[in-house]
């Protein structure tokens, strides 16, 4: 089940029943996170979106009113706090590409005179951390100042005020992990020699529920981060160590300017331009908590705060070993909040490089699959074999084991037996067939085949092969062998799904 980290804080009641809570910003990274944990407490849930067809791919989304409207409209967001006593406000303008700081401030003028007008008992707010006595960046400004306007609105309000949260999925964390992971050399800002206290999303989470609770006295602005204090640079380190890769070799330079650092990181890294020179601009200055007067108000955790190395592996754990696309699928009610989720943006989760092929077969889905099950050693992989023999031959040349292990029965297959280069990982006759590869690379690498039954009564073929790179090599190698998987992968596929296949149009 979802791991709960809030079970052990009380809901918010009224008149015996827990809370009614409005989520806004629901599809984004926090917003998606946090309905699960609301939900854990029997809270009552409702939400305010544009479009709800955004929603369809969440676990929760059967278990939560939907709102549709826009916060921009102020009878909307009047419509859709009536009735509430308790409001998440986890909205933001950070994409929008002008005036988003005139935005931000609109969006909060009009949520906070709907939530006076509606009486609401209660606003948490997750804003950012900033350094005060500095002239802040156009995107902290426009955070502080939004916090200002919901307290001043009379509701009772707290404003969490975070640096960078450490979870798959979070724009400051993904920015972190695809420079780390991509260069081993890098020269950056002389910035990141600033001091910043990274938070893990689990601990966000706790405080976001627990502050529901805190007496409807108290309203003011709470700095939330870890364990940890470092630079910038020192976490790039300590994500490297975490993730098992080499030190890498940064020099910091003072000539970089934010727009040239974002630039820089937008080619490096899949984050959006726009977003990345925000969230670089909010770097210029230190990040650290002015002090933990939180901790007083929601209890920390048993165990305590999450460390950064506990809460980078927390992160990492898209792709371990044994565990590959049911990690992320569609709808799904396991893992953790540092996990990624099938509704976070493309670039979120770190790397995972998939070269998938479908075919449609006329023959049973049996046929199919006794040559699925039949691949590999003496009866080979396709008319591509002498490829994957040449792979083998430079596996063996490198120290790995090449295909010289062949296979065990040239027709049946056990999990956990090996197979050429590969280890039998899951078989679940006659719908999946996963290999984990044992060769020697720059990654983790999977092949995997499912086939279903089509209501026309033809099997599809689904091959999927699936590659997590480590480091800078790990990229190249993945687009140096790219044209090789042109030749070979159709090949394979076409030919374990039988003469009379067809490739399928709903890849």
């Amino acid at each position: 089940m979802i791991e709960n980290v809030t079970a052990d804080l009380s809901p918010l009641m009224v008149d015996g029943k827990p809370a009614t809570v409005l989520v806004t910003g629901a599809t984004g990274y926090i917003g998606g996170r946090l309905i699960r944990e609301l939900l854990s407490h029997d809270y009552k849930v409702r939400v305010l979106v544009r479009d709800p067809e955004k929603l369809r791919d969440y676990p929760w989304v059967d278990q939560v009113e939907i709102i549709k409207g826009d916060a921009f409209d102020a009878e909307s967001v009047s419509s859709a706090l009536e009735g509430v006593h308790l409001a998440y406000y986890l909205l933001h303008a950070l994409m929008a590409v002008e005036n988003f700081e005139e935005k931000e401030r609109d969006l909060a003028r009009i949520f906070a005179k709907a939530a006076t007008d509606n009486k609401l008992k209660r606003i948490v707010y997750l804003g950012g951390m900033s350094s005060g006595g500095e002239k802040l960046s156009a995107h902290m400004s426009a955070r502080t100042q939004t916090g200002e306007i919901l307290r001043d609105s009379g509701v009772p309000t707290i404003e969490l005020r975070a640096g960078v949260v450490i979870g798959s999925g979070s724009a400051s964390f993904e920015m972190l992990r695809h420079l780390t992971e991509r260069l081993p050399f890098m020269v950056t800002p002389k910035w990141l020699l600033n001091r910043i206290q990274p938070i893990a999303i689990r601990d966000v989470l706790r405080y976001l529920v627990g502050s529901a609770t805190i007496d409807p006295k108290i309203s003011g602005d709470y700095d939330i981060g870890g364990p940890d204090v470092f630079t910038y640079l020192e976490m790039m380190q300590q994500y490297a160590l975490a993730a098992g890769l080499r030190r890498r070799v940064i020099i910091p330079l003072p000539v970089l300017t934010p727009k040239l650092a974002s630039g820089w990181i937008g080619l490096v890294t899949p984050v959006p331009v726009t977003l990345a020179r925000r969230l670089v601009e909010s770097l210029k200055h230190e990040v650290v908590a002015r002090d933990d007067s939180i901790r007083q108000l929601v209890p920390d955790a048993p165990g305590g705060l999450t460390s950064f190395q506990d809460a980078v592996k927390f992160a990492l754990t898209r792709v371990k070993d044994f565990e590959v696309e049911t990690r992320w699928s569609n709808a799904r009610t396991e893992g953790t909040h540092s996990e990624p989720l099938p509704t976070d943006p493309d670039w979120a989760g770190g790397s995972l490089y998939v070269d998938h092929r479908e075919y449609l077969s006329d023959e049973s889905i049996a046929e199919v699959w006794a040559r699925v099950e039949a691949i590999g050693g003496q009866n080979g992989y396709s008319t591509g074999t002498w490829l994957w023999e040449l792979r083998g031959i430079m596996d063996r040349m490198i120290g790995g084991v090449g295909l010289r292990r062949g296979r065990r029965d040239p027709n049946h297959l056990m999990e956990g037996e090996a197979l050429d280069f590969w280890r039998v990982e899951k078989i679940d006759r006659p719908h999946l067939l996963r290999l984990r590869a044992e060769m020697k690379l720059p990654g983790l690498a999977w092949l995997e085949f499912q086939l279903s039954t089509t209501d026309s009564g033809k099997t599809l073929l689904s091959q999927k092969a699936y590659f997590h790179p480590r480091g800078l090599f790990g990229h190249t190698y993945w687009w140096m062998v790219a044209p090789m998987h042109t030749i070979v992968f159709p090949s394979m596929a076409r030919t374990l799904a039988g003469k009379n296949s067809r490739k399928s149009q709903n890849r």
